[in-house]
């Protein structure tokens, strides 16, 4: 991923490119068909409410297939922005964004990312970061954000995970999210004594633990999102603070 905050001379304004990674095939959606598989995979991810919504016209759609049989084992949608776009963002509908507002270029929001949940291979996570670092090198995205998920909305499970973000990786001041959702857990709120670092590492969804390697942070509080029968953080990672080791990793992938 690129640290410039430049975008190239002539910007490429095309969808996520179709890469192959192993056996995984990432690819922008093409049509009707592609739209009604992904609807089916986040029907088992987050029920009915994760199905199309408003803001996925303007998004684009990625998939992530096994190209042995052709099933859909990933999806995600992407949807550039800049600051003063950010009311319309997914994500401001749940947090309150307006200490962004003055943030410096080009940003990408990542939403409903949902895996297969029978499928647990490492790769099909490492194929959807090859797809989403090609676009922000060619875009020169420097904020990526979204809401990470965790499946459910009773706190208690996740005690480790939301007592080792509060220590370790919330976001600074100039990039925390303000409180705007009526129900939320306050991650920085009085805990029970935790267990090690690991286990909270263990609680957190795949994606947030890629988020927190590359140097993401997170808000100070999760949203219980009935709706969606999830708890979720607001997730922002600054394309300049990922180690340059971790960036040729990322760029490996492509």
């Amino acid at each position: 991923m690129t640290c410039s905050g430049s975008r190239p001379d002539k910007p490429d304004t095309a969808a996520v490119r179709s890469v192959q990674r192993g056996r995984y095939v990432v690819r922008p959606a093409q049509g009707e068909g592609d739209r009604e598989a992904v609807e089916v995979l986040r029907l088992r991810s987050f029920g009915q409410a994760g199905m199309r919504d408003a803001f996925d016209a303007a998004a684009q759609q990625i998939l992530i297939e096994d190209s042995t049989s052709g099933a859909l084992v990933c999806s995600y949608r992407l949807q550039e922005t800049e600051a003063e776009a950010l009311p319309a963002s997914h994500a401001a509908q749940h947090y309150d964004l307006r200490r962004l507002m003055d943030f410096k270029g080009p940003m990408l929001e990542l939403g409903r990312f949902c895996m297969d949940p029978d499928r647990h291979d490492p790769d099909i996570l490492r194929a959807a970061w090859g797809g989403i670092t090609d676009l922000v090198d060619r875009r020169g995205i420097r904020l990526l954000f979204g809401c990470s998920s965790f499946a459910g909305t009773d706190p208690a499970p996740y005690g480790a995970a939301f007592a080792l973000l509060a220590e370790r990786y919330l976001a600074p001041p100039r990039l925390q999210v303000a409180r705007r959702a009526p129900a939320i857990v306050d991650l920085t709120a009085e805990m029970a004594p935790q267990p090690s670092g690991a286990e909270g590492l263990r609680k957190m969804p795949p994606l947030l633990r890629s988020y927190l390697l590359m140097g993401g942070r997170v808000s100070d509080h999760a949203v219980v999102d009935h709706a969606m029968n999830t708890l979720h953080v607001f997730t922002g990672l600054e394309i300049s603070a990922i180690p340059e080791s971790r960036k040729k990793l990322l760029r490996a992938l492509v």
